[in-house]
């Protein structure tokens, strides 16, 4: 039970570091939390700090959630969604910066590659194909996470797994709501690489 707490502790504290602001940083690019949506993600990373900043950030950001899976199966823990589903917490809600963090879809894909490579790859597939056709990150995150949700549910026959990968998918659309809103009226930016 304590190597249980001790894990979740882990998974938070590594999803909560801020890749895209201590990249931004390093890289001279300011504080990336002043410009763009003020997001720490890659989305803003590329937006405000170019194409190295936002290809690092998503990088680092995905190896957060891939790292907190990884961990949890070499102490063979249960329901190994959990500790990805709490480093998605972390990542979002970072102690650090009070609470404010990215949407988490960097990390999600992490989780995801952790928790099934062939569906991880597949939904970062959809989101390159997507994304090249709308030109509009929300899209193509919201698109291929609800399409690896729905692959990972029917693929794996552990049901505790199943209840946070859902639990995930809500806490990204929550995060995106803005995005959704700005969507229907036909406001949402486009990206240029």
């Amino acid at each position: 039970m304590q190597i249980h707490f001790f894990l979740l502790l882990i998974s938070y504290l590594l999803g909560s570091i801020p890749s895209g602001l201590i990249l931004s940083r390093i890289l001279k690019k300011g504080d990336i939390r002043k410009s763009g949506s003020g997001n720490i993600g890659a989305t803003n990373a590329l937006r405000v700090g170019g194409r190295l900043l936002g290809a690092l950030t998503l990088i680092f950001d995905l190896l957060k959630g891939l790292i907190a899976v990884i961990i949890a199966i070499v102490f063979e823990q249960k329901f190994i969604a959990v500790y990805g589903f709490v480093c998605i917490l972390g990542h979002i809600f970072p102690v650090w910066l009070k609470f404010k963090g990215g949407k988490g879809v960097a990390t999600v894909l992490g989780v995801i590659l952790g928790l099934n490579p062939l569906v991880g790859l597949a939904m970062a597939i959809i989101w390159v194909i997507t994304f090249i056709c709308f030109k509009i990150s929300s899209v193509a995150s919201l698109t291929s996470l609800f399409l690896a949700t729905f692959a990972l549910i029917i693929t794996d026959t552990n049901y505790g797994n199943s209840i946070f990968i859902i639990l995930i998918l809500t806490l990204i659309v929550y995060k995106h709501k803005d995005n959704m809103i700005r969507l229907y009226r036909g406001e949402e930016s486009k990206i240029s690489l």
